[in-house]
């Protein structure tokens, strides 16, 4: 399958472009950009903004801190994404949480997993509640790394429009 729009995978805070979750992804989708983050979250945000730059119909698919990237920009600029996908995202940070931003109506679909002891659950669903006005919410029986749920996924089904 040929994907028919931009792709990127954002990862974690301690995470790279050369992981576990985007090696999975680029032997799929093949065009997908798994770029490398490093720094403070500030810093990590222009390279992301570099990189989508002014494309639209984005795909984002971040995981932990690379999900709280992904919702940040898609905050600033939905009218580039056509979809986001976190996994065990990094909501909580407290600059972020604390002062949520605007709804947003793009297609977000979180994974999130009951023995996440990083994130925890029940901290992250009530933001994503308040902030994802599109939301398909998923509980997983899994840890914050989604190792299992990430293999699991129909990432074909998920992305296909």
């Amino acid at each position: 399958m040929v994907n028919s729009r931009p792709l990127i995978f954002i990862h974690g805070l301690m995470g790279s472009g050369q992981g576990f979750k985007a090696t999975l992804l680029r032997r799929l989708f093949p065009d997908i950009l798994t770029p490398d983050f490093d720094g403070p979250l500030e810093a990590r945000m222009v390279r992301l903004t570099d990189i989508l730059s002014d494309q639209s119909g984005w795909t984002i698919i971040g995981s932990s801190l690379g999900g709280l990237m992904g919702t940040l920009f898609t905050c600033q600029h939905p009218q580039q994404v056509k979809k986001l996908i976190l996994l065990a995202p990094a909501l909580i940070w407290p600059d972020f949480a604390d002062a949520l931003p605007p709804p947003v109506s793009v297609p977000v679909v979180v994974y999130h997993g009951r023995e996440d002891n990083v994130i925890p659950l029940e901290l992250v669903r009530p933001l994503a509640e308040q902030l994802f006005l599109n939301l398909t919410f998923h509980v997983v029986d899994d840890d914050h790394g989604l190792h299992k749920t990430v293999q699991a996924i129909d990432w074909l089904d998920l992305l296909s429009d």
